[in-house]
């Protein structure tokens, strides 16, 4: 009869002699513990790391212990599941035997895989933005060929950005006083603009005063009738002499 105690006691022992730093009980019976299961460094010292639970069931090793991932670091939700499906397969292989070292190697090769997985990651991630990089410099250096359909567009796109810059400038300078608007201009801003000489005059300050007093006297002046018969204008040339 197998005394499933004594291999369980026996086990605890060896565990906490193999990860003395890593290994942590948290209860006695039934007997629960902790194994923290880290990956080798990476090229840029990246690691993963997992920290696995185990409880033991009265009849351990011939039936399978209860086990989940207490805690994780740098671990992707995919990784999760890897490792938790690669320890129920361990168990499977392993069953009737103590198994708990078996378990956390094959989880520690499985971390040393991710680990290479993310160097594989980093690299492609690096290639696909050197790739991007040297696609980018080659638009500016062959620029981008023209056709009728990119051009119209620039053409628009340029024939706005010239009318938006005539409009400010315009405005600069009618708000500086440099711009003399014609009188077409004028008109154009205001509809309501009296072109009218007397009340532009008026407008301006420069009202005319008319002296009528000064044509009072004007139909006592007698001139002379061009079409007076005895008029000879070569007798006034006579007359002077």
């Amino acid at each position: 009869m197998t005394d499933y105690g004594e291999e369980q006691k026996n086990e605890l022992e060896a565990l906490e002699a193999i990860y003395p730093d890593s290994f942590t009980v948290l209860s006695e019976s039934p007997a629960s513990f902790t194994i923290t299961v880290t990956s080798e460094a990476g090229e840029n010292d990246e690691t993963v790391q997992a920290t696995l639970k185990f409880t033991y069931v009265q009849k351990y090793p011939d039936e399978p212990p209860l086990y989940e991932i207490f805690s994780q670091e740098n671990l992707e939700d995919s990784d999760i599941a890897e490792i938790l499906t690669l320890i129920q397969q361990q168990i499977e292989e392993n069953l009737g035997m103590v198994m708990i070292f078996t378990l956390v190697t094959a989880v520690q090769e499985k971390l040393n895989e991710i680990v290479d997985q993310i160097k594989n990651r980093w690299e492609e991630e690096k290639k696909r933005k050197e790739k991007e990089k040297e696609e980018a410099e080659k638009v500016i250096f062959h620029g981008t060929p023209v056709n009728i359909e990119n051009f119209l567009s620039w053409k628009a796109k340029f024939e706005l950005e010239m009318f938006e810059l005539k409009r400010k400038s315009q405005k600069e300078e009618e708000q500086s006083g440099k711009c003399k608007l014609t009188g077409k201009q004028l008109f154009e801003r205001d509809h309501d603009l009296d072109t009218s000489d007397i009340k532009f005059l008026e407008e301006a300050g420069n009202n005319v005063e008319v002296d009528e007093s000064l044509f009072q006297d004007m139909d006592d002046l007698e001139l002379e009738d061009d079409d007076d018969p005895d008029f000879n204008p070569a007798n006034l040339d006579s007359e002077d002499d």
